[in-house]
Parts: structure tokens; sequence; C-alpha cells
């Protein structure tokens, strides 16, 4: 079946008798959010999923959410702050990140993260054993399960227990909008490839970015045209294409996040606690060549500058254990990713190095700071050791369409379209204008945050526009 090209249609042809309040296009992490929240707050919704089950992004991720000020962390003795949080996040952008989201987010992702526990049963548990990169305080969330399918497996639950109408296998292709830029309804194509349209008051657009669209990818993002694209194929740009149509404004679309540590062949996630606590990173000629605690978005060019675009993530028995604890590492332990070498001279062997250059490089591995990346090391790394041969990944994108504080999206003139709203991967996000400006967690704090923040401007609307 060949999908029909996202458009914008007239929304004087539209035809269509089924009307609900809200349409949001897209159920990973965001929609759901939003959903929920507008079922808290009594507003009707119909969430459009593309796929035959809600998994997205989000259930190819870690799943881990940044968040500070939460019941979570305070029942765990965690200190911090909306400000410390929102000072990491312009931290590890530059300074680039977009000041009213950075605050946005900062400000309502607890809040966003609390009603989740406590109106829908989300257990959080913040992971306080190690800091990610660029995070000041344990602020990392995650539910038991530790992966994204874990928590899409929950917000599932949660929008099935709250009554909340999910249809899936419906690709939304079509916004219905008037001269005014004001969307009246939208079309979708289901499996049998027929288009069904619904009318609606507002639409938020929480469908992700343009990481699995190709040619955007090669024109916005070229330093990963060739990169493994490691994000979901649904994010097919829908989003940027619709807002050019509509005369939207565009933001940030040199960001995204990247992943050094793609474990190939086996296309697994390998968590970057690993480096964080000690693990190094080495090419084919034995050498490290950054350092590996600057964050993992980077990482993928760094690792994808590397002979043949590949590394070796090197670790020891008591790194092994601690990464144990992850269940994505566990599944990527299975499948054969992780390969061991008794001593230097095998882990080069594995490597296919000069053993001379590996040793060189594992001396360097100890307490105090490398003069060539300028890491600090905690302690050495004891043989026997532990590798896995990664590679550089393109992840999902952190540019969109450019939206204020409320996730209104935003005309060239800076004006607020009058009822499209837009969270998540499908706008800009607060990672600057460069691979290097995502800070851990990102994408899912844009995506609850936003999807919390959407649910209460399209509220505001509904009010607004009630006679």
């Amino acid at each position: 079946m060949n999908t029909p090209l996202p458009q914008v249609r007239q929304a004087a042809d539209l035809q269509a008798e089924d009307h609900t309040p809200v349409v949001i296009v897209g159920a990973g992490a965001c929609g759901l959010t939003a959903a929920l929240a507008l079922h808290r707050l009594g507003v009707e919704c119909v969430v459009l999923e593309r796929d035959a089950f809600a998994a997205g992004s989000t259930a190819l991720s870690s799943g881990f959410v940044p968040a500070p000020c939460t019941q979570a962390q305070q029942a765990q003795g965690i200190s911090d702050s909306v400000e410390t949080f929102a000072a990491d996040i312009q931290a590890k952008a530059h300074g680039q990140a977009a000041p009213h989201l950075v605050q946005a987010y900062a400000q309502h992702i607890g809040p966003a993260m609390d009603a989740l526990a406590q109106h829908h049963g989300l257990p959080w548990q913040v992971l306080d054993k190690f800091l990610y990169p660029g995070h000041s305080a344990h602020r990392m969330h995650a539910v038991p399960e530790k992966t994204g399918a874990g928590l899409m497996s929950r917000l599932q639950a949660a929008a099935d227990a709250a009554g909340v109408v999910v249809l899936t296998q419906a690709q939304v292709t079509e916004l219905w909008a008037d001269e005014a830029q004001c969307i009246h309804g939208v079309g979708f194509v289901r499996p049998d490839g027929q288009t069904e349209r619904i009318r609606c008051d507002a639409v938020i657009l929480a469908c992700n970015g343009f990481g699995g669209a190709a040619a955007m990818v090669q024109a916005l993002l070229p330093e990963m045209a060739q990169a493994t694209y490691a994000g979901h194929v649904g994010n097919d740009g829908s989003a940027i294409v619709w807002g050019q149509q509509l005369g939207a404004r565009l933001a940030d679309l040199g960001a995204y996040q990247g992943h050094g540590s793609w474990a190939v062949p086996q296309g697994a996630l390998i968590s970057w606690a690993l480096m964080m606590e000690g693990g190094v990173q080495i090419n084919a000629q034995g050498q490290r060549f950054h350092d590996e605690t600057q964050g993992y978005s980077e990482a993928a060019v760094h690792v994808l500058a590397q002979p043949g675009g590949v590394a070796w993530n090197v670790f020891d028995d008591a790194l092994l254990a601690f990464a144990q604890d992850f269940p994505d590492f566990v599944a990527a332990q299975g499948a054969g990713a992780v390969q061991h070498a008794g001593d230097a001279a095998a882990l080069a062997q594995l490597i296919g190095c000069r053993p001379d250059a590996l040793q060189a490089t594992l001396n360097a591995v100890h307490p105090g700071t490398d003069p060539l990346t300028g890491r600090s090391f905690h302690r050495a790394l004891q043989a026997p050791f532990h590798a896995i041969k990664v590679t550089g990944a393109l992840f999902h994108t952190q540019g969109g369409l450019d939206i204020d504080a409320h996730t209104r999206v935003l005309r060239q003139d800076g004006t607020p379209l009058p009822n499209l709203l837009a969270a998540g991967g499908a706008a800009r996000g607060v990672s600057g204008q460069a691979v290097w400006g995502y800070l851990s967690g990102n994408g899912l704090l844009s995506a609850i945050a936003g999807g919390h923040i959407a649910a209460h401007t399209v509220q505001q609307l509904m009010k607004d526009s009630a006679p």
C-alpha cells in the first residue's frame, strides 16, 4: 500500500460526520501523556497511531526521564531544583537551547511525572547509582522494567484503564485547515488503503521527528546520512511537511540525538552507564579517541570518524556486574554482543590491533586525569576484559516546528496558529542546534513535559472558545 504524502487540505471541502474535541497524532510517550492529562481535565480526545500497537521512539529508548523535585526524588532523599535542571540543560547546549522551552519543560516535567504516578499508577524510581553526562543531580527516573518498552507498556495500560480512545493502524496524512490556518479536521489511512476523516477543535502533533526520512537527514544532518538509523521508521517528517504548508516556522533543525554505543551486528543499545562508571571506547588501532563522559550523543560522531566507523566498548568484571542491572544490556549479552578476553593480548587479538598499542592505552587508564582526552579516571581496568563492538547511530531528531512555552505552533512572524500544538519530536527541543547539545533524557523530557503542557493549553483553548 502506498500511503499518500502528508498534506494540508482546504477545510471548506471537508466531509466528515464524526467529531471529537481533540485529535492527538501519535501514541508514544508524548501522545499518551497528553491524552491522560486531557482525561484528567475532562476533555475528550482520540489518539491516532500509525502502527498496530503503541510503541514509537519511546519503546526503542532506555525509557529514562530526567525530572527535578518529584515525589520519587524526595522519597529517596535527593535534593534538586527546577533552576539547577534548567541550568544543566542550557550548559550542555552551550546556551543555545530555547530559553522559554528550557524553563517550561524544567518546570512542568516534575508535575507531569507526579501526575502519572498519582493518577495512573506509574511507579517511578530514581536511578541513584551513577550520574548521566551533564546532570548535576540524580534525577533520571525509570519504571521498574528500566526499559522504554516497559514505560510504553505502562502508559498504554494507563490509557486503557482511563478509557482513552487509541485508534491504531491509523496513519494521519491530512490536516484540514481554513485560510486562517485553523485546523478543522484530520484524515487518516486505514490498513485497507481507505482514508477516513474526523472533525476536531484542536490537534496535538506528537508524531516525532524526521530521522526516518532519508532525504531530510541528508539535507539537514549530512554527517549522519550514512549512519545506522536506530529510531522508529514512523519518524518521517510529517510534522515538518505540514508545518511548511501552513507557513509555520521551523527551528533547531541541526539538533539530534545520536548514540555512540549501538552494538553491531546485534543492533542493540548498550547503556552509556558503562562509560560513566569507568568503561572506555577503543578503536581498531587500539587507541582511545575522546572523553567518553562528555555524552553519548556526540559520541556517535566520534565513533563514526574511526576506522570502519566502529569502536569497542571495553570494561572489566566489576563493570559487567554493574551493567547486568540493566535489562537491555542483559538482552544484548544474551544475543552475543559481549565478548571476553582473559588479558590484554587476547583483547588485542579480538579487536585486531597491535598488542603494544592497546597495552599503552590500557596503561593510561588509571586514577587521575588522562592528558590525551582530559577524562578523569577513578580506577584502572582489571583483566579479564569484556568488549562490545559498536557503531554510532542516529536515534531521533531534536528540531522541528517552532513552538511557544504553551506548545502552540508558531507562524513565521512568531504568532501562534489558532489550534495546532506540537510537542516531543514533532517540535524543536531543548538541545540547541547540534548533536553535542543533547543532555541525557532530553527526548523523553520534551515528550512527557510537552504532552502535559499541550493538554493544559488545549483545555484553555476549549474554555476560550466556549459559547
